[in-house]
């Protein structure tokens, strides 16, 4: 279900891509990877935790600040020419 629901992001956004490109509406799909959060202190113990960690190639989960950032630059004018992307936010988790 989560693999499908992904799909259909990148589905909507070529369509929106088309549909707005009159309007210079940009449209992009940011993915973000695992994200260390106060929940996942809740529900991981330390070697569980430990073990996802070292499937990501950075070697530990990002920050939601890391995100924000990446956010924040497809926001801004320094993307004006970022159009129809799919922006893995992920320390390389989705290229293995």
């Amino acid at each position: 279900m989560y693999a499908a629901s992904k799909a259909t992001l990148h589905a909507f956004a070529r369509g929106w891509l088309n549909e707005l490109k009159g309007r210079n509406i940009r449209v992009n799909v940011l993915h973000p990877g695992p994200i260390a959060t106060p929940m996942q202190d809740q529900v991981l113990t330390e070697e569980a935790r430990q073990m996802f960690e070292s499937l990501i190639p950075r070697g530990k989960m990002g920050r939601p600040e890391e995100i924000a950032a990446a956010a924040l630059f497809l926001a801004s004018d320094d993307s004006s020419f970022v159009n129809g992307v799919e922006l893995s936010v992920d320390g390389g988790f989705s290229a293995i």
